[in-house]
């Protein structure tokens, strides 16, 4: 089990039928498990406020976010059925600093959104923005991103009922 340290104050109780998120203490540290917290938020099928903020906590705790945790996140992303607005926030603000730490977007990155986006056959309306955010923040693109870009625009829109 992958045990990260959580910075600032966690409510461990939260409000899901299985009660406590999968926390352990070390020294005056708590370790949050990442991937127990994955599973009870895919049994729970979104993730709620408490969540996101020990999710915020445990990923950015160190002040790094690396291809591992981008990983996780990406993973996490692919796996919830409901995804809330806060989730979606979460999610796209987070990935989008990590790709855009360097100012830049170059081959390997794009390899890498290429993955996380197209992994369905499709691009969700959020998805497209993200692209669109990501070209217009980053001081440099490759032309794969460009390509990438290109190739994403041209899916249809999404066609969603008023229920959601």
């Amino acid at each position: 089990m992958a045990f990260v340290p959580v910075l600032g104050k966690v409510t461990l109780l939260g409000s899901s039928p299985n009660g406590a998120f999968p926390v352990r203490f070390r020294g005056d540290s708590i370790m949050v498990d990442l991937r127990g917290l994955e599973e009870r938020i895919v049994r729970n099928g979104r993730v709620e406020g408490h969540e996101i903020e020990v999710l915020r906590s445990a990923l950015l705790a160190d002040g790094k976010f690396d291809r591992r945790k981008a990983d996780f996140l990406v993973e996490l992303h692919k796996r919830v059925q409901r995804r809330t607005h806060a989730f979606e926030q979460f999610f796209y603000n987070t990935i989008k600093q990590y790709i855009l730490t360097d100012g830049r977007i170059g081959p390997e990155e794009t390899e890498w959104i290429r993955g996380m986006l197209l992994h369905d056959d499709k691009i969700e309306d959020e998805e497209r923005e993200f692209l669109r955010q990501l070209k217009g923040e980053a001081a440099e693109v490759s032309p794969e991103f460009d390509e990438l870009f290109g190739e994403c625009m041209k899916y249809p829109p999404e066609q969603r009922t008023s229920g959601g």
